[in-house]
């Protein structure tokens, strides 16, 4: 893994897990708009697009996630479901479905960075990604 996944980067690289076309549409934050000009660049410095990718998808499969937080994930970012029809589909509040989903980003975000979740986790480090 490499490193510095906090809550943000989890949730902007989960759609990727499921559908692999989907990394064709992430892109940088902090890069440039298109149509502005080029500049020189250092190849030693390149996107950890791809790295991040493998990495979310082993973190989806080995996280210790529960059914229920598996389900709320898979619902809301490979289905872009919303909340009130995961909550139907569970049998649950909207309040349960957002706490299964901050949980389940929480415990991939933990895993990725190699700490153990608690709630309310979230890495101090911000990463330059994607």
């Amino acid at each position: 893994m490499s490193g510095g996944y906090n809550r943000a980067l989890v949730e902007h690289l989960f759609p990727a897990v499921w559908d692999s076309e989907a990394a064709y549409g992430i892109r940088n934050p902090q890069a440039p708009d298109a149509d502005m000009p080029k500049a020189s660049v250092d190849k030693k410095k390149g996107s950890p697009l791809f790295a991040h990718l493998a990495d979310i998808r082993q973190g989806w499969r080995k996280a210790p996630l529960s059914y229920v937080e598996r389900q709320a994930l898979f619902m809301h970012f490979a289905l872009d479901s919303h909340d009130e029809v995961i909550a139907a589909f569970q049998e649950v509040s909207g309040r349960a479905v957002r706490y299964r989903l901050e949980r389940g980003v929480g415990k991939v975000a933990a895993w990725l960075n190699g700490e153990e979740y608690v709630d309310g986790y979230d890495s101090e480090v911000t990463s330059d990604a994607v």
